[in-house]
């Protein structure tokens, strides 16, 4: 006769065919264990378990909480092929997590719960975005590895932008401004002359250096939102002498004190201290905003566009290109407001007369 199954204890094969061992008393939350089922770990898990009381671990938080899975979460591959920034920006959020929940178990946390997170972060809707983020990286990946039975961020929605475009974007004004105050060969007209004569956005900007530069043409990979995409950036020769003039760094042409290569972080402060300097309230992605207004006014096509900024699925490069386009009709139709200035009655339109047909 087979020996009973302990109390509580149930068995499951996931959908990638692995076989995962659990507690649940009473329709509470499931308690997944990770030791090899008869060992004295998982009696120790299973002992755990049942008084809702798991046992920390020699290396880290105790297993099945919060804390737990976030560490687990870390050493996957869903984790590593996010890019430096995006796990930079989450490692802030989980810390928080960690501090004020970390001792809960995972599988308690509800679809209420990541709701009042949001709403902790309802002043500043960029955070309150990144946090649920955060949460559905978290928890897509521990459903999918049966570590929790649901995603409880499925149903919670971004809270809504606030109304305006965005960053604030640069003027033609703005440039001539910055650069007034920082003239060819000083360290800041690097930066700027890089991001507004390549259009790459600041965390790429940062890498863009000699070694990316052959006979004349920049080829860097960018990511943006988990995707890769190799542009590809003729030097013009406007950034040719600003870039001959530098001062550069030995692998970056963007720099700081020394010639050493910046984060996109230390670089974004510096940028804003330079614009400040120069009277500009900008920023490096405003200067982005101009770069693609400047190549749509001058009737870079959709297409054109996504190629040079590293764009896809066509929604941002429309966005350029209708306004360009809106302002050239508007300028090739302002005339016609005063085609009938003497006010006369609306002609009839003229059409062909046909010449009767004697036959009939």
């Amino acid at each position: 006769m087979p020996r009973p199954r302990p109390p509580h204890l149930h068995r499951e094969v996931t959908r990638h065919g692995n076989v995962v061992w659990y507690v649940r008393v009473r329709g509470g939350p499931r308690i997944r264990f990770h030791a090899e089922i008869g060992t004295p770990a998982f009696w120790e898990e299973y002992r755990a378990a049942l008084t809702n009381t798991p046992k920390p671990t020699k290396s880290g938080p105790a297993v099945g909480t919060l804390a737990w899975l976030i560490a687990r979460y870390r050493e996957t591959t869903t984790w590593a092929v996010l890019s430096a920034a995006t796990r930079r920006q989450r490692e802030n959020i989980f810390k928080h997590v960690i501090e004020t929940a970390g001792t809960v178990p995972a599988p308690s946390i509800t679809q209420r719960v990541i709701l009042e997170g949001r709403e902790r972060r309802k002043d500043t809707p960029a955070q309150a975005r990144n946090f649920l983020d955060a949460m559905r990286g978290l928890f897509r990946w521990g459903t999918d590895a049966g570590h929790v039975r649901s995603d409880p961020t499925a149903a919670v929605k971004n809270p809504p932008r606030r109304k305006g475009d965005g960053f604030r974007p640069w003027t033609e004004d703005d440039v001539d401004a910055y650069e007034r105050r920082w003239p060819i060969g000083t360290r800041q007209r690097v930066w700027l002359d890089v991001l507004l004569y390549t259009g790459l956005r600041r965390g790429d900007a940062v890498k863009l250096g000699r070694p990316h530069v052959r006979d004349g043409v920049a080829k860097i990979k960018t990511e943006k939102s988990g995707k890769t995409i190799e542009v590809t950036l003729p030097i013009l020769p406007v950034l040719a002498a600003t870039l001959a003039a530098g001062p550069c760094g030995d692998l970056t042409f963007i720099a700081g004190e020394g010639g050493h290569p910046l984060t996109k972080e230390s670089f974004g402060n510096l940028f804003r201290d330079a614009c400040r300097a120069a009277g500009v309230p900008g920023s490096a992605h405003g200067v982005r905003k101009i770069a693609a207004t400047r190549a749509a006014n001058s009737g870079a096509t959709v297409a054109e566009l996504e190629a040079l900024f590293g764009w896809t699925g066509g929604t941002m490069a429309s966005l350029y290109t209708r306004a360009a386009d809106r302002e050239r009709l508007a300028r090739g139709a302002i005339h016609k407001l005063a085609g009938n200035t003497e006010r006369t009655e609306t002609p009839a339109p003229r059409y062909p007369v046909r010449a009767p047909d004697r036959n009939r």
